[in-house]
């Protein structure tokens, strides 16, 4: 079948669902796959252009990159979600999202060239100046990434409408391969900022001409105003909740950095990153997958409302031990690998990492809601949090610093959530003890591993405090997280004989799938 048939027809009744779950795993595989080799290129990237260049010029960039993330998130129009989700035929659709996306494109590129001057001259320190003339160029040639973006081809929608994951692969790889072989030979030739503004740019570049080569089909101008209209009642929730999740994200550390200043705002950040990323990035694979497949699946409910519960037992089955290993190794983890000035930090990520694991479970059970064509309800919670957390932020963040700051954090999920849940058990048809079952049982292999570790580390740390990256420390880590391992793995193992958890047969269905 040739590319543009592809677009034409409705390939979910008879294709696709017979092998949907095969589709979905590979597509995860990929996800994964992705995700991983996207993070240790950017490591090796920024190892390299650390050394080569001054944090002045990332600082810079970073000014640009921010800017622009305010124009992205308070511009967005959602029309990409919506044809993911919408079901049938979209091709009569794809010319009119892409035409609207390039019109919003110039607009933010015109309107990014005249503020330039006015956001650089609100971050100018008179201690730190800026080169303001530099910093304005950086920040108007950055703005092409906006046009950039609006040239892609529309139709690279169908990698998460089709679970195409591999093509998405092989396009956001390239062009982070190109990114590094254009930035680190200019960084070594002329130690400028401009390596990194250029090596973006020439990744972007590259990602558009695959676009079209992995893709054949040419979208036009066209302006269907029906159309339009159509997408925007599913598209004004997105942008709802991609404008609030922005905040959400973003508020704690203004608050954090106007009240407490840098040096607490890089505690902070540093904290947050460390506890919310391994779980989060399990999430994100998912969450990332399950969005078009519960969409394939939302005239069929029991079906979706399988391999929904097979969802959020694999995440939590994943999520709770990682959060637990971070939790009891946070101090240890820090004064061995960062040193002792990050000591403070370390209450301050333990009581985030509760935050993290809540925000992994809260992203698989709400993950149906846009699927199903109830993209409101994400909205309408997403404005309740952003409400509980202004509320809470800065008067804990007054009394207790950046450690107030983390439980204005933890506190607002911890009221929303049981909210997130009782309204996904409604909408997906599905039955408390049957969710709390998913998730009760790797809670209990959480604390019996907590425990053990908790035993083991206070056993081999008694006389160690003294040498902070000493090899023999190092080697004690990695034997008390590989005991937390096995121990939680071993209570699963019990679990899955005693109560029937099921949890060996999905693995071995997933690795049956990825392996065919």
């Amino acid at each position: 079948m040739k590319q543009d048939d592809q677009l034409t027809s409705d390939r979910v009744p008879d294709e696709v669902e017979p092998r949907l779950n095969h589709r979905v795993v590979k597509g995860g595989f990929w996800v994964f796959a992705l995700r991983m080799s996207q993070q240790l290129l950017a490591l090796g990237r920024l190892a390299i252009l650390g050394k080569l260049l001054v944090p002045g010029d990332f600082g810079l960039l970073g000014i640009a990159l921010l800017i622009m993330a305010v124009l992205e998130n308070f511009t967005q129009t959602g029309f990409s979600a919506a044809l993911v989700q919408k079901k049938g035929n979209i091709k009569s659709y794809l010319n009119t999202a892409w035409t609207i996306e390039l019109i919003r494109a110039v607009i933010l590129f015109g309107i990014l060239y005249f503020i330039a001057p006015c956001v650089v001259r609100f971050f100018d320190q008179p201690d730190e100046p800026i080169d303001i003339s530099q910093a304005v160029d950086i920040i108007r040639i950055m703005g092409i990434s906006f046009l950039i973006g609006a040239f892609s081809n529309i139709t690279i929608v169908y990698f998460s409408k089709e679970l195409e994951f591999h093509k998405q692969f092989v396009m956001q790889m390239s062009g982070t391969v190109v990114d590094i072989l254009v930035a680190v030979p200019t960084a070594l030739i002329y130690k400028s900022v401009w390596a990194l503004v250029l090596g973006s740019l020439a990744g972007n570049f590259v990602r558009i001409i695959l676009s079209y080569i992995i893709y054949p089909y040419r979208p036009r101008l066209e302006l269907d105003k029906e159309k339009v209209k159509e997408l925007w009642w599913f598209g004004k929730w997105i942008f709802g909740s991609s404008l609030l999740v922005f905040l959400i994200n973003q508020g704690d550390d203004i608050v954090v950095g106007k009240v407490l200043g840098v040096a607490m705002l890089g505690y902070y950040q540093m904290a947050f990153k460390i506890s919310n990323m391994p779980t989060t990035e399990i999430t994100a694979v998912i969450s990332g997958i399950t969005f078009p497949a519960y969409s394939k699946l939302q005239d069929d409910l029991p079906r979706l409302r399988r391999g929904y519960l097979k969802v959020i037992q694999l995440a939590a089955f994943l999520s709770f031990p990682i959060a637990g290993l971070i939790f009891v190794l946070a101090d240890d983890f820090t004064r061995i690998f960062m040193g002792q000035k990050w000591m403070p930090m370390v209450a301050t990520l333990q009581v985030l990492t509760v935050w993290g694991l809540i925000r992994s479970l809260a992203t698989v059970v709400s993950s149906p809601f846009a699927a199903l064509g109830q993209p409101k309800i994400t909205t309408k919670i997403l404005l309740l949090k952003f409400v509980l957390l202004a509320i809470l932020i800065y008067p804990l963040t007054v009394r207790w610093g950046i450690l107030g700051a983390a439980f204005a954090v933890v506190l607002n999920p911890l009221v929303v959530f049981p909210l997130m849940v009782y309204i996904a058990l409604k909408l997906i048809r599905v039955r408390f003890v049957d969710m709390a079952r998913l998730t009760v049982l790797p809670m209990l292999g959480m604390l019996i591993m907590a425990n053990v570790v908790v035993l083991f580390k206070g056993f081999i740390f008694a006389h160690s405090d003294t040498v902070y990256l000493s090899w023999i420390n190092i080697i004690y880590f990695l034997l008390s997280v590989i005991i937390g391992i096995l121990t939680y793995t071993g209570v699963m193992f019990l679990c899955d004989l005693k109560f029937d958890y099921g949890i060996r047969k999905i693995l071995k269905e997933q690795f049956a799938l990825i392996r065919s």
